[in-house]
């Protein structure tokens, strides 16, 4: 169960965020997304390849 604690003067709005920030870190949507259909190991290992590239991609150009 996720806990925010409201503090005094503090918007909805801000603790909504929180809270969002929160759920988001548990992963629990990301599992429900990839739970919605069944994917082959292999697929899924060349995807994560496929990122894993992609992501140091970014970090070599950030670089230079």
């Amino acid at each position: 169960m996720i806990i925010v604690n409201v503090k005094d003067n503090e918007s909805v709005d801000r603790a909504l965020k929180r809270f969002k920030k929160k759920f988001e870190k548990t992963g629990v949507l990301k599992e429900l997304r990839a739970r919605t259909y069944f994917e082959k190991p292999s697929v899924s290992k060349k995807r994560q390849k496929e990122r894993a590239v992609y992501k140091q991609q970014l970090f070599v150009n950030e670089n230079y």
